[in-house]
């Protein structure tokens, strides 16, 4: 819909290597990096913690006052990191109630306690009803009923709804040969793509997989390891360094993450959301890694998806070589019977999305 515009406000420091669409922009607020479960650091410019997050705020109303967009989503936290959207939702509804603003919540947040005392202490249940149109919850309610688990009021339950998970793009056959034959993967060899999101907290993951090689490798794979961008530099030149022997690919950065994982017959990674739908909407089969602080919401996630025989996981305490060795094994053995649990898995999160915003639209004043 080209009458539409969308702006999107983000602290991401990889934001502008991504291709927009037309009629879509972002402003860039200062990023900031998660230290513990309330407390965050400043992940650029060399200022505390609160003189970044009083810029970001005073961005995100700037910005939201002079686009006066008919629809405002906020992701995740429904207050900001320490409650910077706070004064903008006021904002609308005091100044221009014709927005609708909407809670946009990953399926799993954190275990339930963490979020029902957290969100007690912020008096968010109290925000979530007076200053929100709707809550979008990007997941199954029989997968995980976070209603339930948060303890969400029963009037506030009313206009929350469960999208279900959100698809990403396919990559195409044509796409995967193309992916495979770049990283020189063989016909007769498995691709084994390890992933860390963000790549903040996942040298473990990935010192642990090469110390497998160092110890027991597994015959006729070939192994890429994705570190992500904010995994520190000295970090990801010691895995590199120790990885070449064995001729395994170490990247920082990919910007097409859905053919990488399209490409691989097996994903190893952590278990973020974003990385779970993008394995997911390829039917890759994957073995996830879960860390455990500083949320559960990964650990969680992956107990819920394995009750559905999605993927498999080793919980964070039991990572080492051996028993990565082994899961891997057993998984490269039966990735037809994950294949199939996931082909009929259904990501319907984005068709659910489209019809929400043809019925705001519909009621537009």
């Amino acid at each position: 819909d080209l009458s539409t515009n969308i702006l999107i406000l983000t602290g991401s420091p990889i934001a502008g290597r991504y291709s927009l669409p037309e009629n879509v922009d972002f402003v860039r607020i200062p990023g900031m990096i998660k230290k513990t479960n309330d407390e965050y650091h400043s992940l650029s410019i060399r200022i505390n913690a609160e003189h970044a997050l009083n810029i970001r705020k005073s961005i995100i109303s700037a910005t939201a006052r002079s686009f006066q967009p008919d629809l405002f989503i906020v992701d995740k936290e429904p207050l900001g990191l320490k409650k910077e959207v706070l004064p903008i939702l006021r904002w609308f509804k005091k100044h221009h109630p014709q927005t609708r603003t909407v809670l946009g919540l990953r399926d799993i947040m954190d275990d339930r306690e963490t979020v029902r005392s957290d969100w007690q202490h912020k008096k968010v249940y109290r925000y979530l009803d007076e200053l929100y149109s709707e809550i979008w919850v990007y997941g199954r309610q029989d997968i995980y009923d976070s209603a339930v688990e948060y303890d969400i009021p029963e009037k506030v339950q009313k206009k929350m709804f469960f999208t279900g998970y959100l698809p990403r793009n396919v990559a195409s056959l044509k796409m995967k040969q193309k992916t495979r034959k770049k990283f020189c993967v063989r016909n007769d060899e498995r691709m084994i793509v390890v992933t860390a999101g963000g790549g903040g907290d996942g040298f473990k993951m990935m010192d642990t997989f090469i110390a497998m090689y160092e110890s027991c490798k597994i015959p006729g794979i070939k192994s890429i390891l994705i570190t992500g961008p904010f995994m520190p530099k000295v970090e990801r030149r010691h895995l590199a360094k120790r990885a070449r022997p064995f001729k395994i690919k170490v990247l920082p950065f990919y910007p097409r993450m859905e053919e990488m994982f399209g490409a691989a017959d097996l994903v190893v990674s952590m278990g973020g959301y974003n990385t779970i739908c993008e394995i997911l909407s390829q039917e890759t089969p994957s073995l996830i890694i879960p860390r455990e602080t500083p949320r559960k919401e990964q650990l969680i996630r992956a107990q819920a998806l394995k009750k559905h025989q999605l993927i498999d996981f080793i919980p964070w305490p039991r990572l080492n070589p051996g028993n990565l060795h082994e899961k891997l094994t057993a998984m490269l053995g039966s990735l037809d019977s994950y294949r199939q649990a996931i082909s009929v898995f259904e990501l319907d999160g984005i068709s659910f999305i489209k019809d929400r915003l043809r019925r705001f639209k519909d009621f537009q004043p």
